[in-house]
């Protein structure tokens, strides 16, 4: 319970820096929305002041600042400079498709490089393990942006399996969520074979300690072979490191949403994110980077206790 406290405070106070540097980095951004000729070419300075004012952007900066931090409190980030509406409902109402692509992608990211990182280890030297150390290099220099074209390329225009982009096809027989899902299967194809490539590396290097360390082979000493050692020995020793890498990983699959969702057309919070920073919509750009930013730590703190539940070590570490 006290590590627990601890972490709740921690995300606190790393949400109050990072409120702090993103409103700053946010005001001192070069032009703005209300810059003469962005709205209307024949705006009056009379109207863009008139609309300042009515923003509260007219406000010192410290002042706005606290009138804005105030109304995150309560979740209202404010209104879209664009749209004119809610800010915090625009992003609710987006923000649950981008969670699910991460999320599956992220499970499927972490089977199979599990799966094949300890198969590769435990076949060190042979062919199995320099095909699976020749795909994950190639997965790890594979540059998102380019795949996805390549995919939509391949499976959209020349062979017409999949649909180019969106959520949901206009007319349709299928259920909605099998025609999201088959949507949605290009995109996460995507995420997994970028994310891949270093997990199958790294959890390939912790298998090759584990079964190089002198527990294992006491372990085989004592008559343990097979799945037993597969079951007793690698796993519970991969699963610490594993955890905090699934921790770290939730940052960049958060921030990989903004390419890939602009490629697909995916009306998620990626997109949004990046249509705002095109049209210089700070409040909504805010509110992105606040709630992406809690997601992240509140895994991180996930991470962290669950390492704690599995390892007492761990959590004697942290007291």
């Amino acid at each position: 319970m006290k590590i627990l406290f601890k972490k709740i405070g921690y995300i606190i106070f790393m949400l109050f820096l990072i409120s702090i540097i993103s409103f700053v980095a946010i005001h001192l951004a070069p032009n703005s929305f209300f810059a003469s000729g962005e709205l209307n070419p024949n705006i009056t300075p009379e109207d863009i002041e008139q609309l300042k004012a009515i923003y509260g952007l007219d406000k010192p900066l410290v002042m706005q600042y606290i009138s804005w931090f105030k109304a995150i409190l309560t979740l209202d980030f404010g209104i879209s400079f664009a749209s004119g509406k809610s800010v915090s409902a625009e992003i609710m109402s987006r923000i649950l498709i981008t969670l699910l692509i991460n999320a599956v992608s992220l499970i499927f990211i972490f089977c199979l490089s599990v799966y094949f990182g300890v198969k590769s280890a435990l076949k060190e030297g042979k062919t199995y393990d320099y095909t699976v150390k020749q795909f994950s290099l190639v997965s790890y220099a594979m540059p998102s942006f380019y795949l996805s074209l390549l995919l939509i390329l391949f499976f959209s225009v020349y062979l017409g399996w999949f649909p180019i982009g969106g959520l949901n096809s206009t007319y349709t027989q299928i259920p909605n969520w099998l025609d999201t899902a088959w949507h949605l299967f290009l995109p996460v194809t995507v995420i997994i074979f970028g994310g891949i490539g270093s997990m199958i590396l790294y959890i390939r290097g912790l298998t090759l300690a584990i079964i190089k360390s002198d527990y294992f082979f006491f372990a085989k000493a004592r008559g343990i072979k097979g799945k037993n050692l597969l079951r007793y020995i690698i796993l519970p020793n991969l699963m610490p490191p594993l955890i905090t890498m699934l921790g770290l990983s939730l940052p960049g699959l958060i921030g990989g949403s903004v390419i890939l969702e602009s490629i697909f057309s995916i009306n998620g919070m990626g997109l949004l994110f990046y249509q705002s920073a095109l049209a210089r919509d700070y409040p909504v750009i805010m509110g992105i980077l606040i709630i992406s930013s809690f997601l992240t730590l509140l895994g991180n703190m996930l991470a962290d206790i669950w390492l704690a539940a599995i390892n007492p070590h761990f959590k004697h570490a942290k007291k």
